[in-house]
Protein backbone atom coordinates (compact mmCIF):
# COMPACT_ATOMS: atom_id res chain seq x y z
CA UNK A 1 0.00 0.00 0.00
CA UNK A 2 1.34 3.16 -0.73
CA UNK A 3 2.59 5.59 2.25
CA UNK A 4 3.00 9.07 2.83
CA UNK A 5 5.92 9.95 0.51
CA UNK A 6 4.04 7.84 -2.45
CA UNK A 7 0.73 9.68 -1.67
CA UNK A 8 2.16 13.15 -1.63
CA UNK A 9 3.94 12.91 -4.77
CA UNK A 10 0.70 11.93 -6.35
CA UNK A 11 -0.58 14.47 -4.32
CA UNK A 12 1.98 16.71 -6.14
CA UNK A 13 0.91 15.52 -9.17
CA UNK A 14 -2.22 16.67 -9.02
CA UNK A 15 -1.78 20.07 -7.62
CA UNK A 16 0.07 20.77 -10.57
CA UNK A 17 -2.29 18.90 -13.47
CA UNK A 18 -5.93 19.13 -12.15
CA UNK A 19 -6.41 21.78 -10.01
CA UNK A 20 -8.52 24.48 -10.89
CA UNK A 21 -10.37 22.41 -13.89
CA UNK A 22 -13.90 21.74 -14.36
CA UNK A 23 -14.99 18.57 -14.03
CA UNK A 24 -16.82 17.98 -17.49
CA UNK A 25 -17.93 14.49 -17.88
CA UNK A 26 -17.62 11.61 -15.10
CA UNK A 27 -17.87 7.42 -16.00
CA UNK A 28 -17.34 5.17 -13.45
CA UNK A 29 -16.47 1.67 -15.22
CA UNK A 30 -16.58 -0.39 -12.25
CA UNK A 31 -18.75 -0.54 -9.28
CA UNK A 32 -16.10 -1.66 -6.85
CA UNK A 33 -14.27 1.94 -7.65
CA UNK A 34 -17.47 3.82 -5.86
CA UNK A 35 -18.52 1.26 -3.11
CA UNK A 36 -17.17 3.83 -0.24
CA UNK A 37 -19.88 6.85 -1.95
CA UNK A 38 -23.40 4.54 -0.57
CA UNK A 39 -25.25 6.54 -3.08
CA UNK A 40 -24.10 4.61 -6.65
CA UNK A 41 -22.34 5.62 -9.48
CA UNK A 42 -24.87 7.49 -11.24
CA UNK A 43 -24.97 9.78 -8.13
CA UNK A 44 -21.13 10.25 -7.70
CA UNK A 45 -21.05 10.86 -11.35
CA UNK A 46 -24.04 13.85 -11.43
CA UNK A 47 -22.66 15.15 -8.25
CA UNK A 48 -18.85 15.84 -10.47
CA UNK A 49 -20.04 17.21 -13.66
CA UNK A 50 -19.61 20.96 -13.50
CA UNK A 51 -17.47 21.13 -10.58
CA UNK A 52 -14.18 22.73 -10.42
CA UNK A 53 -11.21 20.90 -7.99
CA UNK A 54 -9.91 23.70 -6.04
CA UNK A 55 -6.86 22.48 -4.38
CA UNK A 56 -5.41 18.94 -3.78
CA UNK A 57 -4.79 17.83 -0.22
CA UNK A 58 -3.82 14.62 2.22
CA UNK A 59 -3.24 13.90 5.86
CA UNK A 60 -0.96 11.05 6.03
CA UNK A 61 -1.57 7.99 3.52
CA UNK A 62 -5.39 9.83 2.85
CA UNK A 63 -5.76 12.04 -0.34
CA UNK A 64 -8.84 14.19 -1.66
CA UNK A 65 -9.71 17.10 -4.11
CA UNK A 66 -12.10 19.54 -2.13
CA UNK A 67 -14.39 20.82 -4.44
CA UNK A 68 -15.65 24.29 -5.47
CA UNK A 69 -18.49 24.92 -3.17
CA UNK A 70 -15.73 23.97 -0.49
CA UNK A 71 -18.15 21.90 1.55
CA UNK A 72 -17.34 18.27 0.44
CA UNK A 73 -14.47 16.61 -1.47
CA UNK A 74 -13.68 13.46 -3.77
CA UNK A 75 -11.41 11.47 -1.15
CA UNK A 76 -9.52 8.93 -3.23
CA UNK A 77 -8.38 5.32 -1.76
CA UNK A 78 -5.50 4.15 -3.20
CA UNK A 79 -5.63 0.85 -1.97
CA UNK A 80 -2.99 -1.63 -2.51
CA UNK A 81 -2.66 -0.57 -6.47
CA UNK A 82 -4.85 2.62 -7.08
CA UNK A 83 -3.26 5.17 -9.48
CA UNK A 84 -4.28 8.97 -10.41
CA UNK A 85 -3.17 9.45 -13.77
CA UNK A 86 -3.45 12.32 -15.95
CA UNK A 87 -3.61 11.48 -19.99
CA UNK A 88 -4.55 13.01 -22.97
CA UNK A 89 -8.12 11.45 -24.48
CA UNK A 90 -6.39 9.90 -27.19
CA UNK A 91 -4.17 7.57 -25.08
CA UNK A 92 -6.02 4.17 -24.92
CA UNK A 93 -7.95 2.93 -22.07
CA UNK A 94 -5.49 1.24 -19.59
CA UNK A 95 -6.49 -2.55 -18.85
CA UNK A 96 -7.74 -1.38 -15.09
CA UNK A 97 -9.55 1.56 -15.66
CA UNK A 98 -11.86 2.01 -12.82
CA UNK A 99 -13.06 5.66 -13.32
CA UNK A 100 -12.61 8.49 -15.83
CA UNK A 101 -13.00 12.00 -15.96
CA UNK A 102 -12.67 14.18 -18.90
CA UNK A 103 -11.43 17.95 -17.62
CA UNK A 104 -11.80 21.39 -18.88
CA UNK A 105 -7.74 21.81 -19.93
CA UNK A 106 -8.43 18.96 -22.40
CA UNK A 107 -6.98 16.38 -20.35
CA UNK A 108 -8.44 12.93 -18.48
CA UNK A 109 -7.73 12.48 -14.84
CA UNK A 110 -7.99 8.74 -14.57
CA UNK A 111 -8.13 6.28 -11.68
CA UNK A 112 -6.86 2.62 -12.12
CA UNK A 113 -6.83 -0.02 -9.79
CA UNK A 114 -5.84 -3.36 -10.78
CA UNK A 115 -6.92 -5.28 -7.19
CA UNK A 116 -9.99 -2.53 -7.07
CA UNK A 117 -9.60 -2.19 -3.07
CA UNK A 118 -9.46 1.36 -3.62
CA UNK A 119 -12.37 3.89 -4.43
CA UNK A 120 -13.53 7.57 -4.60
CA UNK A 121 -16.25 8.86 -2.77
CA UNK A 122 -17.62 12.40 -1.91
CA UNK A 123 -17.41 13.25 1.47
CA UNK A 124 -18.67 16.36 3.58
CA UNK A 125 -15.50 18.59 5.35
CA UNK A 126 -15.23 19.83 8.58
CA UNK A 127 -13.02 21.46 10.99
CA UNK A 128 -11.00 19.41 13.07
CA UNK A 129 -7.64 20.34 15.09
CA UNK A 130 -7.60 23.60 12.79
CA UNK A 131 -7.51 22.31 9.79
CA UNK A 132 -10.21 20.82 7.15
CA UNK A 133 -10.41 17.65 6.42
CA UNK A 134 -13.07 14.90 5.56
CA UNK A 135 -15.28 13.66 7.96
CA UNK A 136 -14.50 10.42 7.12
CA UNK A 137 -10.50 11.62 7.58
CA UNK A 138 -11.20 13.23 11.10
CA UNK A 139 -10.00 10.62 13.21
CA UNK A 140 -6.45 10.61 10.99
CA UNK A 141 -3.48 11.93 13.20
CA UNK A 142 -1.37 14.79 11.94
CA UNK A 143 1.82 12.96 10.05
CA UNK A 144 5.51 13.78 10.84
CA UNK A 145 5.81 16.05 7.61
CA UNK A 146 2.71 18.06 8.28
CA UNK A 147 3.53 21.75 9.19
CA UNK A 148 1.56 21.58 12.90
CA UNK A 149 2.92 18.41 13.26
CA UNK A 150 3.45 18.17 17.41
CA UNK A 151 6.16 15.40 18.03
CA UNK A 152 6.37 15.93 21.74
CA UNK A 153 2.06 15.05 21.84
CA UNK A 154 3.38 12.26 20.12
CA UNK A 155 5.73 11.09 22.44
CA UNK A 156 3.43 11.57 25.17
CA UNK A 157 0.70 8.69 23.69
CA UNK A 158 3.67 6.65 22.71
CA UNK A 159 4.84 6.36 26.71
CA UNK A 160 1.39 5.66 26.98
CA UNK A 161 1.26 2.83 24.39
CA UNK A 162 1.78 -1.12 26.06
CA UNK A 163 2.47 -2.70 22.80
CA UNK A 164 5.11 -2.63 20.37
CA UNK A 165 6.63 0.06 18.95
CA UNK A 166 6.57 -0.49 15.25
CA UNK A 167 2.47 -1.23 16.16
CA UNK A 168 2.50 1.92 17.45
CA UNK A 169 4.00 4.01 15.28
CA UNK A 170 1.54 2.13 12.68
CA UNK A 171 -1.04 3.43 14.40
CA UNK A 172 -2.76 6.16 12.37
CA UNK A 173 -4.89 7.57 15.13
CA UNK A 174 -0.90 8.31 16.83
CA UNK A 175 0.99 8.90 13.91
CA UNK A 176 -0.10 9.23 10.03
CA UNK A 177 1.37 8.04 6.96
CA UNK A 178 3.92 5.34 7.83
CA UNK A 179 3.57 1.75 6.94
CA UNK A 180 5.86 -1.22 7.02
CA UNK A 181 8.47 -0.11 5.04
CA UNK A 182 9.39 3.46 6.23
CA UNK A 183 8.35 2.01 10.27
CA UNK A 184 11.24 -0.51 9.37
CA UNK A 185 13.70 2.22 8.39
CA UNK A 186 12.99 4.53 10.74
CA UNK A 187 13.32 1.66 13.14
CA UNK A 188 16.19 0.92 11.70
CA UNK A 189 18.07 4.08 11.60
CA UNK A 190 17.16 4.95 15.47
CA UNK A 191 18.93 1.34 16.35
CA UNK A 192 15.47 0.04 17.88
CA UNK A 193 13.44 -3.13 17.41
CA UNK A 194 10.06 -2.79 16.30
CA UNK A 195 9.00 -5.08 19.26
CA UNK A 196 10.68 -2.93 21.76
CA UNK A 197 7.40 -1.99 24.33
CA UNK A 198 6.74 1.98 23.33
CA UNK A 199 5.98 2.77 27.09
CA UNK A 200 9.33 0.81 27.80
CA UNK A 201 11.75 3.86 25.75
CA UNK A 202 12.54 6.73 26.95
CA UNK A 203 11.59 10.49 25.54
CA UNK A 204 15.19 11.27 24.30
CA UNK A 205 14.44 7.35 22.32
CA UNK A 206 10.93 8.20 21.05
CA UNK A 207 12.34 11.90 19.88
CA UNK A 208 15.16 10.16 17.85
CA UNK A 209 12.83 7.49 16.33
CA UNK A 210 10.37 10.42 15.48
CA UNK A 211 13.24 12.40 13.44
CA UNK A 212 14.19 9.14 12.05
CA UNK A 213 10.71 9.10 10.73
CA UNK A 214 10.71 12.64 9.72
CA UNK A 215 13.68 11.89 7.21
CA UNK A 216 13.38 9.18 5.94
CA UNK A 217 10.17 10.49 4.72
CA UNK A 218 11.54 13.53 3.35
CA UNK A 219 14.29 11.24 1.35
CA UNK A 220 11.99 9.06 -0.07
CA UNK A 221 9.82 12.56 -0.92
CA UNK A 222 12.94 13.61 -2.77
CA UNK A 223 13.27 10.22 -4.99
CA UNK A 224 9.69 10.18 -5.61
CA UNK A 225 8.64 7.39 -3.14
CA UNK A 226 9.49 3.84 -2.93
CA UNK A 227 8.23 2.01 -6.30
CA UNK A 228 9.04 -2.58 -6.04
CA UNK A 229 6.82 -2.74 -9.06
CA UNK A 230 3.89 -1.42 -11.55
CA UNK A 231 1.77 -0.53 -9.40
CA UNK A 232 2.68 2.71 -7.70
CA UNK A 233 3.67 5.38 -10.41
CA UNK A 234 3.02 9.25 -9.97
CA UNK A 235 0.01 11.17 -12.33
CA UNK A 236 2.76 10.70 -15.17
CA UNK A 237 3.34 7.05 -14.88
CA UNK A 238 6.82 7.42 -13.48
CA UNK A 239 8.20 5.27 -10.59
CA UNK A 240 10.09 6.02 -8.00
CA UNK A 241 13.39 5.36 -6.86
CA UNK A 242 14.00 5.35 -2.85
CA UNK A 243 13.90 1.51 -3.62
CA UNK A 244 17.52 1.93 -4.21
CA UNK A 245 18.03 3.86 -1.04
CA UNK A 246 16.40 1.21 1.39
CA UNK A 247 18.94 0.03 4.60
CA UNK A 248 16.85 -2.81 5.98
CA UNK A 249 13.02 -3.19 4.28
CA UNK A 250 13.44 -5.97 1.86
CA UNK A 251 17.79 -6.39 2.29
CA UNK A 252 16.66 -9.79 4.22
CA UNK A 253 20.64 -11.39 3.66
CA UNK A 254 22.08 -8.73 3.05
CA UNK A 255 25.07 -6.73 4.96
CA UNK A 256 23.47 -4.13 7.26
CA UNK A 257 25.42 -0.43 6.10
CA UNK A 258 26.03 0.29 9.19
CA UNK A 259 27.88 -2.99 10.79
CA UNK A 260 27.88 -5.71 8.46
CA UNK A 261 25.31 -7.88 9.99
CA UNK A 262 23.16 -9.68 7.69
CA UNK A 263 20.20 -7.96 8.09
CA UNK A 264 17.23 -10.73 9.11
CA UNK A 265 13.88 -10.78 8.22
CA UNK A 266 10.45 -11.62 10.78
CA UNK A 267 7.02 -12.20 10.86
CA UNK A 268 5.21 -9.25 12.67
CA UNK A 269 1.34 -8.19 11.86
CA UNK A 270 1.32 -10.62 9.01
CA UNK A 271 3.44 -9.07 6.93
CA UNK A 272 7.81 -8.97 7.17
CA UNK A 273 9.91 -6.86 9.61
CA UNK A 274 13.86 -6.24 8.72
CA UNK A 275 16.35 -5.15 10.89
CA UNK A 276 19.56 -5.53 12.13
CA UNK A 277 20.69 -8.54 14.89
CA UNK A 278 23.63 -6.79 15.75
CA UNK A 279 22.05 -2.84 15.11
CA UNK A 280 18.82 -3.64 16.31
CA UNK A 281 18.40 -6.52 19.30
CA UNK A 282 15.55 -8.03 19.93
CA UNK A 283 14.05 -7.87 23.62
CA UNK A 284 14.61 -9.99 25.88
CA UNK A 285 10.99 -11.36 26.20
CA UNK A 286 10.83 -11.85 22.41
CA UNK A 287 10.77 -15.44 21.31
CA UNK A 288 12.99 -15.90 18.55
Amino acid sequence: MPELPEVEVVRLGLESHVVSTIIESVEVLHPRAVRRHFAGARDLEAQLRGRRIVSAERRGKYLWLPLDAHDDAIVVHLGMSGQMLVQPPSVPAEKHLRIRVGLDNGAELRFVDQRTFGGWAIAHLESVDGSVVPESVAHIARDPVDPLFDAESVVNVLRGKHTEIKRAILDQTVLSGVGNIYADEALWRAKIHGNRIAETLSRPVLRTLLTSVHAVMGEALAQGGTSFDALYVNVNGESGYFDRSLDAYGQEGLPCSRCGSPIRREKFMNRSSYSCPTCQPRPRNTRT
